[in-house]
């Protein structure tokens, strides 16, 4: 998001606390409401006419409308500031939904009766991205998804190369692959957002799931948490290919897709657009192995989208039947086929064959979300990344922690003092 949209989301954003919140969905002549979801994923809108057009042909009380535009959160901040609501939002898990959450544009589910078929993990997760502990819940997870280590299995199973389990283990590949004459890892860092795969999924195995909360709450810093995280991403400098920040992540998709690298550090995501090159490329995937006990790695998974119902929302019952609707498993895997995700719901889905190696930790919950939702857009933390991988001072290290730590406090001031006042009340209440 370009700064100028940033700042202008910030001004929106206050201005959401204080509007007041009218109906939106109506009923027609015939008696038939009127609900209507804007979804930030115009890359499913596929998927969501096909969805919108099964429930249609089996209700006859309600009408469903999936609005799926670009720039859809720019989109959608402007029609809150003009009080114009849709019924239902879906969008991802990060900073986008904790800043409408701490607005109280959100209604309180928890009577909804699919709460209990959501994973656990997902659940927590949405928790964590509250900016102060709530009760209730003001969003239904329905997809995630999931990042670590593509590799071409093809290329693994030529050289009888092992998935490795430890982060020792995953080194010693590497130097193996390279001995073999093949590049062990390609990167796009010169989209810095890419700096932020290996980042998230290194991170959710070394640091704790809740460390901005904790940062907030002044009971530890950056510096201290995050100091193997930067040293292990500069250690994978080791095996990229020679300077990573000339390529982008189409150059990084389409060099893995021609069998340039044996490894790509991304997420699922990045799968359609690698096939798109090489559709029979024959790609699995591993969870990051960031520590030294295979027991201590964690999958790097996030909510890519879940559905909040609006708080001014009229007609409650019928946004109830739409997310019921929406948490069928039959309209679940209509998304997953066309999204390569992971479902949200506990209940058997077909896993992406991509997925393969991860299967075992999506099966146990072993999943934790990705760092950079909880970071504020206007800190750039993407770009901070790149420029701590380009320095190759004795201190980089220290010096991007302290900056990490620094900036940190400037964009988060006001959340701090809240995180900070609320927890004061908190232990003087008890």
């Amino acid at each position: 998001m370009r700064k100028g949209v940033k700042r202008f989301v910030t001004v929106l954003l206050a201005c959401c606390t204080v509007l007041g919140l009218t109906g939106c969905n109506k009923k027609t002549n015939s008696g038939v409401t009127e609900i209507q979801i804007v979804q930030y994923k115009p890359e499913a809108v596929k998927a969501f006419e096909e969805i919108a057009e099964r429930f249609n042909e089996t209700h006859d009380d309600i009408h469903l409308t999936i609005d799926s535009p670009n720039e859809a959160m720019t989109i959608l901040k402007t029609r809150f500031i003009r009080e114009d609501y849709p019924d239902i939002i879906g969008i991802g898990g990060d900073i986008n939904y904790s800043n409408f959450l701490d607005a109280d544009l959100f209604m309180d589910i928890s009577d909804f009766d699919g709460i209990q078929d959501v994973k656990q993990a997902y659940l927590d997760m949405d928790k964590e991205l509250e900016f102060v502990p709530k009760d209730g819940v003001y969003a239904l997870p329905f997809a995630g998804n999931a990042a670590g280590v593509l590799y071409n299995k093809d290329m693994f199973e030529e050289h009888g190369w092992k998935i490795p389990e430890t982060w020792s283990e995953f080194t010693a590949l590497c130097d193996e692959i390279e001995a073999a004459g093949i590049q062990p890892l390609y990167f796009g860092f010169k989209d810095t957002w890419t700096c932020l795969a290996p980042w998230n999924a290194l991170a959710v195995g070394l640091a704790d799931s809740d460390t901005c909360n904790q940062v907030n709450m002044g009971t530890t810093t950056f510096t201290d948490s995050y100091k193997d995280i930067a040293v292990k991403m500069k250690e994978l400098l080791k095996y990229s290919q020679p300077n990573p920040y000339a390529y982008g992540y189409n150059d990084a998709c389409t060099a893995f897709a021609r069998g340039e690298s044996a490894m790509y550090a991304i997420g699922s995501y990045a799968v359609p657009q690698i096939k798109s090159v090489n559709p029979d490329m024959n790609i699995d995937s591993f969870v990051f192995p960031a520590n030294e006990n295979e027991e201590d790695n964690v999958l790097n998974s996030g909510i890519d989208l879940q559905f909040s119902v609006m708080k001014n929302c009229e007609n409650k019952e019928a946004a109830y039947e739409v997310l019921r609707y929406l948490y069928e498993d039959e309209t679940i895997q209509i998304y997953l086929n066309d999204q390569s995700g992971v479902a949200c719901k506990d209940s058997e889905f077909v896993l992406p064959e991509m997925l393969d190696g991860m299967r075992t930790y999506i099966e146990a919950g072993r999943m934790a979300d990705y760092q950079d939702h909880h970071y504020p857009s206007e800190m750039s933390v993407d770009a901070m990344i790149q420029t701590f991988l380009l320095d190759e001072g004795a201190d980089s290290v220290d010096t991007f922690l302290t900056r990490f730590d620094k900036d940190w406090k400037r964009y988060n001031r006001d959340l701090i003092r809240k995180v900070q006042e609320y927890q004061k009340e908190t232990e003087g209440a008890q």
